[in-house]
């Protein structure tokens, strides 16, 4: 067993594994940049190492910098936890040749179960259903539309060297087969250095059904049940359960046996995670995950397992502990608690300062968080402040547990997911199992659930500075000692109108499943919503515009936010180039709106 290890991560899924570490004994070394130097994770790390000042590229993401302080440290092999380096070959590579162990994969199932196009062809080789997809990587916007001819619409063009919903875009149609690409590409060279995309055929029913694999190095691969993670926004996740509900033992076990089958063609080792399409009685290969995933707590709970655990024992050369444990017991459901603005079904991204985190106590429930009361949620990295899991005998009872630990969370200082969350497990499609990967954004009135439980945010106007905000204000969510949550006076949202991101005038986002509401009154500024930088600019001064075009493009904690124009006007002056780091409230551009006089 080791001694040391090291953790290239920072967040929850650093903390986890420092625990998970130091359950087995061994001492954990946190890496972090300079603005995460009093993070949770380095507080209870054994050491630490400060990587430097600068963007994810210059620390979190530099291989060099990490095995150096492996190396200084006296750590013996490094953990990545899932994003940033996880699913990097050549860090798993560097890593070996440094004479470290790496907590995962060898860098050859890396790269050909991370790279897309590759793991295709090897589900191919395995005997393991596709969807209709493309041949490869695609060269340009012509090939969605010739692929968009032999297969029909929608389709979804996604990052080839990524995952977590990060360089994916849907195309309904052929005039959006541009926009789409090109938004792909950026996005995913952005996140993974790495900008090749390629195609799917989007299946419109679809539920997202993945299992869990882990393999040893002494000829054990088995599959750790399966878990459900339909329920989506912008194709990131919020719900996650465990056992997915509604599937047939045949089905199960033949996803289960098709997920080993694709490890055992690569000589996996470790833990991964082989994500399927699920319509009816069928079900297609999507994509492996060469890490842990962030919804393993649902699988740990109903197995009994630590996961976390078992990869750094298994790297260490221990064979498979848990084999005993195959068999689930109950269920889970797990909800993402992200630093987010919700009104409106809208998921703005909102980083400030934590005043409280509280997690609730009770049978059958776990709160994995990265953060503690006091500490801040940074623009710079993801919104994930923690998930809440609760389990159960039944899914009934797992899902009215977590609903109680919902409302008793209690998170202060910045807006959360977490009605969002409430108002899904809840509702009565979630419920019966009735959903799909379209569901949450396509059928359910998120922003009507919002009011019906009364967690929609009301809203105050302030000016600050000759800017003005609007802060969200949450009520009491019937939990004991609830306080208003308000976000840091960086975080705040500009009040030149939420239609500036709805999509439209009025405030509705066709096709989201939000209710049409009243048009707001707008004077045409056009305004950052959140803290971000720009990455595209669609519009020149003097162009004419319609309400809800997309006028420039906003990057904010991982996610692409589209800004649009509140009514029907001409661009005044533009006040943004791509590229430019931004804080909420600045005014992009001023609309001069029909009707007004010159």
């Amino acid at each position: 067993m080791f001694t040391k290890i090291l953790i290239a991560n920072r967040g929850e899924i650093a903390v986890r594994v420092v625990r998970a570490a130091q359950s087995l004994g061994v001492k954990a070394v946190a890496v972090h940049s300079e603005a995460d130097t009093k993070s949770m994770h380095v507080r209870i790390a054994d050491e630490a190492v400060d990587l430097g000042a600068g963007p994810a590229s210059e620390n979190y993401l530099n291989a060099a910098k990490i095995i150096e302080a492996a190396l200084a440290t006296g750590a013996q092999a490094i953990h990545p936890g899932y994003g940033f380096l996880s699913e990097n070959a050549a860090f798993a590579r560097a890593v070996a040749d440094a004479g470290l162990t790496f907590i995962g994969p060898s860098a050859t199932a890396i790269s050909t179960m991370g790279e897309k196009v590759a793991a295709r062809a090897v589900a191919v080789e395995a005997e393991v259903p596709l969807a209709p997809g493309s041949n490869g990587a695609i060269s340009s916007a012509d090939d969605v539309v010739a692929f968009g001819a032999s297969h029909g619409y929608p389709i979804l063009v996604k990052a080839s060297a990524g995952g977590g919903g990060r360089g994916m875009r849907l195309v309904n149609t052929a005039a959006e087969a541009a926009d789409a690409v090109a938004a792909a590409t950026r996005e995913a060279t952005a996140a993974f250095g790495n900008g090749e995309v390629y195609l799917e055929r989007y299946l419109t029913s679809a539920r997202h059904v993945e299992v869990q694999v882990f393999a040893d190095s002494h000829g054990n691969t088995v599959y750790v049940g399966d878990r459900d993670c339909s329920v989506q926004r912008r194709h990131q996740k919020l719900v996650e359960e465990s056992p997915a509900p509604g599937l047939s033992d045949e089905m199960r076990r033949a996803m289960g046996a098709a997920a080993v089958r694709l490890a055992e063609h690569v000589d996996y080792v470790g833990a991964g995670t082989v994500e399927f399409l699920v319509e009816g009685e069928r079900f297609y290969f999507l994509e492996m995950n060469t890490r842990i995933q962030v919804e393993h707590p649902v699988t740990e709970m109903v197995h009994g397992v630590d996961l976390v655990a078992e990869q750094i024992k298994v790297a260490a050369g221990a064979p498979l502990s848990i084999l005993d444990r195959l068999a689930p017991v109950g269920a889970a459901v797990e909800a993402r608690i992200n630093a987010e603005d919700v009104a409106d079904g809208l998921f703005l991204p909102a980083p400030g300062p934590l005043q409280t985190v509280e997690a609730p106590e009770g049978e059958g429930l776990r709160f994995d968080a990265g953060y503690a009361s006091g500490d801040e949620v940074l623009p710079y990295y993801d919104s994930l402040v923690g998930k809440l899991i609760a389990h159960g005998a039944t899914r009934e009872e797992a899902l009215d547990r977590l609903a109680v630990g919902l409302r008793e969370l209690n998170i202060v200082g910045v807006p959360t997911t977490v009605p969002a969350a409430l108002a899904i497990v809840t509702h009565e499609d979630f419920r019966a199992a009735r959903f799909s990967t379209r569901w949450l954004e396509e059928s359910m009135n998120l922003a009507e659930e919002l009011e019906k439980l009364d967690e929609a945010p009301s809203r105050q106007e302030v000016g600050v500075g000759g800017r003005f905000y609007t802060i969200p204000v949450f009520p009491d969510l019937g939990r004991p000692g609830a306080q208003a949550v308000l976000p840091a006076a960086g975080a705040a949202e500009p009040s030149s109108d939420r239609a500036a991101v709805n999509g439209s005038a009025n405030g509705t986002r066709t096709g989201r499943g939000v209710k049409a509401r009243k048009a707001k009154a707008t004077d045409g500024s056009v305004k950052a919503p959140m803290q971000g930088t720009i990455v595209k600019v669609n519009v020149a001064e003097g162009q004419s515009v319609e309400a809800g075009e997309v006028l420039f493009v906003l990057e904010a904690m991982k996610m692409e936010n589209p800004i649009t124009a509140p009514a029907a006007g001409i661009v005044g002056s533009v006040n943004a180039a791509v590229g430019d780091a931004l804080a909420a409230g600045t005014l992009l551009t001023q609309l001069v709106l029909e009707g007004a006089a010159a």
